[in-house]
């Protein structure tokens, strides 16, 4: 049963149907040519790596892929609603509707209800999929396409401060006593001079010593500009497993429940959160931004084709749709700085743009 706030059973299944196909066409459209313009800058240094082929240049499709879509989606939400509406608005639809008693409002209920299906399946595929991809994705462009660490926990590029020396290890893997580390830099400072950097290929947890121990390791002398290899070294024994696990923190590669729990770690450490605390909350706004969509490019929807504004009103509506994108980002910024709060940060765009598209929507309409 229908809601009376909706139009008839037929007009909202009709104006559903245009909204998706609309949509996920603009969305097909938008990867496939985002995803060979990436290609083409990445396939060198993917095919740089001794053994790289075609399978590694598909492989790395399949994990940038998802990443586009997630990016583009509420894109392909504002261009397929403003193709939508402008072309009903051409035929006369729009008018027909209205004539028929439907107010402004119910126009778009089927358009909202669409776009809520859409914000639902945008926030499944980026826990289930995009998170996935983008932690794969990070730890295979952080050993410059070559093998990694077959492992769960990957952790990429996290540093670490051992007494007056800086610790950095490209690949992070396994937790607790099992963490193993890849290609490992230490910066030994002297009254904050870089005098050595040892670097090895590989380290892991000592359990029994309760240090590091590095394998394979060489020292390069920043004076004497000299190499020595030094075998296996031990370092680290004021440097707990979780320092590294937890040094860094990729909020685009973790879940909501993974990133929360990341969060929670890191206060019970006393490090910095709010940062990840606005992207956290911004993995429920982000999805939810695709509802905005239709409000916002409902402008190209209302006014007489005829008129000769159809073309700006639909220009107006797109840019109120980036400006929100560009409020978004600006807003997350301000909240990694500090500026914001972090549920502010993420959660302020969504609600101002909300009130400016229905402030535009009764001014042009009703």
């Amino acid at each position: 049963m229908m809601f009376d706030f909706f139009p008839s059973r037929q007009i909202s299944f009709y104006m559903a149907r245009l909204f998706f196909t609309r949509t996920f066409a603009v969305l097909a459209m938008l990867v496939v040519v985002l995803q060979m313009l990436d290609l083409l800058g990445e396939s060198g240094d993917i095919l740089a790596y001794a053994g790289n082929g075609d399978a590694q240049l598909w492989h790395y499709v399949g994990l940038r892929a998802p990443q586009i879509i997630a990016r583009f989606l509420p894109f392909s939400v504002l261009l397929g609603t403003l193709i939508m509406l402008a072309t009903l608005n051409q035929n006369s639809e729009i008018i027909s509707m209205k004539a028929a008693g439907l107010s402004a409002h119910q126009i778009l209920a089927p358009l909202i209800a669409s776009a809520l299906g859409v914000a639902l399946i945008s926030y499944a595929f980026n826990e289930r999929v995009v998170a996935r991809s983008t932690a794969a994705l990070s730890a295979w462009q952080a050993v410059d396409y070559g093998p990694i660490p077959q492992d769960s926990g990957v952790k990429v590029n996290p540093w670490v401060l051992d007494g007056n020396n800086l610790v950095n290890a490209t690949i992070v893997a396994g937790r607790g006593t099992a963490t193993q580390l890849r290609k490992v830099h230490i910066y030994n400072r002297v009254n904050n001079s870089l005098t050595t950097i040892v670097r090895a290929p590989r380290g892991h947890y000592d359990a029994r010593a309760r240090d590091w121990v590095l394998e394979d390791a060489q020292q390069f002398d920043v004076t004497r500009g000299t190499v020595r290899d030094l075998g296996t070294v031990h370092f680290g024994r004021d440097i707990r497993p979780e320092q590294f696990t937890l040094a860094k923190v990729d909020p685009d590669a973790l879940t909501f429940g993974e990133l929360r729990s990341a969060i929670a770690d890191l206060h019970d450490a006393g490090r910095p959160t709010s940062e990840l605390a606005g992207s956290l909350w911004h993995k429920l706004s982000g999805p939810l931004s695709a509802i905005l969509m239709p409000i916002l490019g409902s402008v190209a929807a209302f006014g007489l084709a005829r008129s000769g504004q159809l073309f700006v009103r639909a220009v107006l509506g797109m840019a109120l749709g980036f400006a929100y994108f560009v409020a978004d980002n600006f807003s997350l910024a301000m909240g990694s700085l500090g500026a914001y709060p972090p549920f502010l940060a993420a959660w302020a765009p969504f609600l101002l743009f909300l009130l400016v598209g229905e402030t535009v929507l009764f001014r042009t309409e009703e």
